[in-house]
């Protein structure tokens, strides 16, 4: 039976370093939960605590009520789908899948129905009589999928479980896994640092830097309305801009460092006029105007990529937070009156509705109604 996962105050250390200095979430019943984070982030590490595979120097993990910092791995019942595959290369497709049914000591008929139905929810029963060496690495990954899941575990855990597949591989796979796992309705915790991933196949998704959760909400509210500018600059990519809220029309508005004034509805009731703040705009954010209202730039590079192009963007250094690897611009490129060339000197006007206005220490959103966690 699946359960919600409970994480609280959990602490992990080896020696004097500390990875997870204090991790508190919930992970509800039947959800498919991602953690996406940069390389080092400590989301393997909470997926292995988890699993029972690393120990809990503080804190409580629970399934349902019950508290499992002290059950040993093997008795958690988890299903666990590696990055390797991990499948046995001496067995076959249905032997492989067979296998946690026969430690389990599982009558043959009861086993033979199981694996007959899980073989046929992935999509892998003509391949059910074949080694693993005459599969595909997607073929092979689906094995490993349904190895995990026949046993019928509580929780499903997969570590990034897509990135030794191939791009066109990965997007099949993805669907096939999201597919699966509403089927079958488990919980599942999912451990990327592939954003798009992330986006794609999760209910809920917790972006962690340096072993802490920055936002946790949906894929939608993530991208859309961020809770800091790590998250802004992750999930996608955000021009960063510096600016200050200054008073306009009986309201208030972003104004940039080059004198463009934006009219900003939805501003929480922190924001305040005369804030130093940091203005966010994703590069579709932007569009061409002729009345001259707007940001002016130069574009300095251009990268055709099919459905738009990416253009790459010069501002003085006064308009932009510093460190960031690109200022871009996205032109759909079914809807462009005119194809911008590199050289050119141009206006663009960020759309008011989907800016997104932080302090200016980027720590938190300074817009109405944002949450850290959703």
């Amino acid at each position: 039976m699946s359960v919600a996962i409970e994480i609280e105050n959990v602490v992990k250390r080896y020696g004097d370093l500390t990875i997870i200095p204090g991790l508190t979430e919930h992970i509800k019943n039947g959800e498919f939960f991602t953690l996406l984070g940069p390389s080092g982030c400590g989301k393997t590490t909470l997926l292995r605590m988890i699993a029972g595979f690393n120990s809990i120097e503080g804190g409580e993990i629970r399934f349902n009520d019950k508290v499992i910092n002290d059950i040993p791995a093997h008795k958690r019942n988890i299903g666990m789908v590696f990055q390797s595959y991990a499948i046995f290369p001496h067995l076959t497709v249905r032997e492989n899948v067979e296998y946690g049914l026969k430690l389990r000591k599982i009558s043959k008929s009861e086993m033979k129905e199981k694996v007959d139905k899980i073989l046929d929810v992935v999509q892998i029963t003509e391949y059910q009589d074949r080694l693993p060496e005459r599969l595909s690495g997607g073929q092979q990954q689906r094995v490993a999928l349904a190895r995990a899941i026949v046993i019928h575990p509580s929780v499903l855990l997969m570590d990034e479980p897509l990135s030794n597949l191939d791009a066109k591989l990965r997007i099949e796979m993805r669907s096939a896994i999201r597919a699966v796992q509403k089927q079958v309705g488990i919980t599942t915790v999912y451990v990327t640092h592939d954003q798009e991933e992330a986006l794609s196949i999760s209910d809920r998704i917790a972006v962690m830097k340096k072993g802490v959760i920055q936002q946790t909400a949906r894929p939608h509210t993530i991208y859309a309305r961020p809770y800091n500018t790590f998250v802004a600059t992750f999930i996608g990519h955000s021009n960063l801009f510096h600016g200050r809220l200054v008073a306009h029309e009986g309201g208030l508005a972003a104004a940039f460092a080059d004198g463009y004034v934006l009219p900003m509805e939805g501003l929480s009731n922190e924001a305040a006029e005369g804030m130093d703040i940091i203005i966010a705009v994703r590069p579709e954010e932007f569009s061409i105007r002729g009345d001259g209202g707007g940001v002016r730039c130069t574009i300095e590079s251009k990268v055709f990529l099919g459905k738009y192009i990416q253009y790459g963007l010069k501002f003085s250094d006064d308009m932009l937070v510093p460190g960031q690897p690109s200022i871009e611009y996205s032109q759909d490129v079914g809807h462009a009156e005119h194809i911008l060339e590199v050289g050119d000197v141009v206006t663009l006007h960020p759309n008011p509705a989907k800016v997104n206005i932080f302090t200016a220490d980027g720590s938190h959103s300074l817009m109405e109604g944002v949450v850290r966690d959703e």
